[in-house]
């Protein structure tokens, strides 16, 4: 069973900084694209970034560039999502998915989802 689980998240300040982490199990996350997406309140979930399975290729969306990093470590079945410079409409539900391609989780979602942790950021 595959299960990915997120971790990180909760209330920060306009301008601060949040890494959230999200551990597959029952697969092997080397052999998927990794990524975040996220969403806002009253509004429909939005791709954030991804990173290619070897970790090479990244995606961002505009609203993120610049101020959001996905990496990953392989070994530890583990994607993370740095958060710079935290704006209040970044604030979120974000979920970890995991795709074949970056194109194909742009455009059609994941094939696996996480189930979700809230970002708050307010003064």
């Amino acid at each position: 069973q595959v299960q990915l689980v997120e971790f990180g998240g909760g209330l920060v300040q306009p301008g601060g900084s949040l890494r959230l982490s999200c551990i597959a199990s029952g697969l092997t996350a080397s052999s998927y694209v990794m990524g975040w997406f996220r969403q806002p309140p009253g509004r429909d979930r939005e791709f954030v970034g991804a990173n290619s399975q070897s970790g090479h290729l990244t995606s961002s969306a505009d609203s993120v560039k610049g101020r959001f990093t996905v990496s990953r470590d392989n070994a530890k079945n583990t994607v993370y999502l740095q958060m710079n410079s935290l704006k209040p409409e970044d604030t979120a539900i974000y979920y970890c998915a995991a795709a074949s391609t970056i194109q194909a989780m742009r455009i059609s979602g994941a094939d696996y989802w996480g189930q979700g942790t809230q970002v708050t950021v307010s003064s």
